[in-house]
């Protein structure tokens, strides 16, 4: 059930009604803010609300993109509020059919790399009723390479670590995958990154199936109990495991850089890289600067800030899938902020916003390379020319 001491902490203040990408900069309807679901939260515990079908429809119009956690002044958990709220509503809530449906289609296959990656591969161009988000969110095929089960540390080895493979990251952008493991050996990390690692359960805690969520993350766990980190390069996947309090350290790829320090030469590498806060590095984890220590020790490298960081693209786990108009509008909104900067690169330190951002820039005749952080430290460290990155980053 919904925690009431977690409720009675909001103070209905409205600090958190500028930041929140479904209230401020798209619609301003109350029930569509944290403050207004908190609301909604506080009925459905007291018997006021009902459970209806437009009581649910603002519960999932929420992103969770935690911008709301880093702008309330009282501390209030809405993180966790809205998770056990989803969890409430999957329990107790009959869904429509379409969306029974394509929520059951989601979990059968995004969570599992070979039946997504089958899935991609046969998806056509265009899909009807509730399955276009399928088609629309197809990525341009990149990458499906997979590191090394063990990457050696180059000289030294200061520290032996797990990485998540993940899985829109193995499918779609393996070559994150890689170049981390790479990037992370050549700083003196060894590296180890099994095959046979499940996913890690964030997409099912964020949508209302907290246990499965917590028994993937205790499983993944268990396999790399022996190392002294466990690196992620997904920010809502480190997200996740760090509020699952596993008995073995969660690090972000670039919190674990920005702490090590440079210890590999980097080579010059000249592009304009526009890099943007993925909700869950920097509102979930409160990790900003060492994204940005990472690339601008790049020589060459010119870092430039969209507008309206705190503001989600729309992607957000499955939402762009479930919520596809609204999605849309954020991820409209968030690619015209990118374009505005001039940059030759977009960067993020997430899947999600490199498949959304980067199709609203296609859409809007800018192909822009997108790329992990990781990805340009990598070809950095490799003396990869740029023109030569950016073309391959383009195909």
């Amino acid at each position: 059930m919904i925690d009431r001491e977690l409720l009675d902490d909001c103070v209905h203040c409205g600090f958190c009604l500028p930041t929140c990408p479904t209230y401020g900069p798209l619609r301003q309807e109350e029930m569509d803010s944290p403050r207004g679901r908190i609301l909604l939260m506080s009925g459905l515990v007291d018997g006021t609300v009902e459970l209806t079908a437009t009581t649910v429809q603002h519960f999932d119009r929420c992103l969770g993109c935690m911008a709301c956690l880093t702008s309330c002044p009282s501390g209030v958990r809405y993180d966790r509020l809205i998770e056990e709220t989803r969890a409430y509503v999957e329990d107790n809530y009959h869904r429509s059919d379409d969306d029974t449906f394509l929520r059951a289609l989601i979990f059968a296959t995004v969570p599992h790399p070979r039946r997504l990656r089958l899935a991609l591969a046969l998806t056509p161009p265009r899909l009807p009723g509730p399955l276009a988000p399928f088609a629309d969110l197809k990525p341009p095929w990149r990458s499906a390479e997979l590191p090394p089960e063990v990457t050696p540390a180059v000289g030294v080895r200061r520290l032996r670590v797990g990485l998540l493979l993940g899985c829109v990251q193995r499918v779609v952008f393996g070559n994150v995958n890689s170049a981390t493991a790479r990037v992370l050996a050549a700083e003196g990390c060894e590296v180890v990154a099994p095959r046979n690692q499940e996913c890690c359960g964030a997409l099912h805690l964020h949508a209302g199936r907290p246990e499965e969520g917590r028994r993937r993350a205790s499983r993944l766990a268990e396999m790399f109990g022996d190392v002294d980190a466990f690196v992620v390069n997904a920010a809502g996947c480190g997200s996740h495991l760090k509020e699952s309090e596993l008995p073995l350290r969660v690090v972000d790829v670039s919190e674990l850089l920005a702490e090590l320090g440079p210890l590999a030469e980097r080579h010059e590498l000249d592009v304009r890289v526009a890099y943007q806060d993925a909700c869950h590095l920097g509102h979930a984890q409160g990790i900003r600067d060492a994204p940005r220590e990472v690339l601008r020790v790049i020589p060459g490298l010119e870092l430039v800030e969209p507008a309206e960081q705190a503001i989600c693209c729309g992607s957000a786990g499955i939402y762009n899938l479930t919520q596809p108009e609204r999605a849309g509008e954020l991820g409209e909104r968030k690619a015209a902020n990118v374009a505005t900067t001039g940059a030759d690169v977009y960067a993020a330190g997430n899947p999600g916003c490199l498949v959304q951002v980067s199709r609203y820039l296609r859409r809007a005749g800018r192909k822009l390379p997108a790329l992990h952080p990781v990805e340009l430290l990598d070809a950095s460290f490799r003396g990869v020319p740029a023109a030569e990155l950016l073309s391959q980053a383009r195909r």
